[in-house]
């Protein structure tokens, strides 16, 4: 490898020189921008790929819930009607059954949907960084 080849070169971090004047504080100006902000694009990805996460789980905590709740209508129904039409009319114990199944599916079904909630999908932490890049290039300028 030859290590004179620029295209391999790293660039190292600016080191602020003793030039205070504004051509000086330009010229450092245009070197930090855009590393800046290919750091905030690569933070606002990472941000987004983590909210994807969050979503592909509500996505399957939802759909768990959703089959749970078919899954025990169904069964828990049969049997508990079965058992409690020894005591009661079938039709009671029926509806009785069928509504405690469907309160427990409820539940299951709104605590997946939390994860939908929008305030799980904003950037906060890229915001927050281009808020204090912003302020802080309005004190250099």
């Amino acid at each position: 490898m030859n290590r004179d080849d620029p295209d391999l070169r790293v660039q190292q971090p600016y080191a602020p020189a003793d030039d205070a004047s504004v051509v000086g504080l330009l010229r450092q100006l245009t070197r930090e921008v855009p590393a800046l902000f290919i750091k905030e694009l690569a933070l606002a990805r990472a941000e987004l790929q983590a909210s994807l996460n969050t979503l592909k789980a509500g996505i399957a905590a939802v759909a768990g819930g959703a089959i749970v709740l078919l899954a025990g209508f169904i069964i828990l129904l049969m049997s508990a009607v079965y058992g409690l039409s020894m005591f009661m009319a079938p039709w009671l114990a029926a509806l009785i059954v069928g509504v405690v199944v469907m309160v427990i599916g409820f539940v299951m079904l709104q605590s997946g949907k939390k994860q939908f909630e929008p305030s799980h999908f904003k950037p906060d932490r890229t915001l927050d960084a281009l808020n204090k890049d912003q302020e802080a290039l309005r004190r250099k300028v």
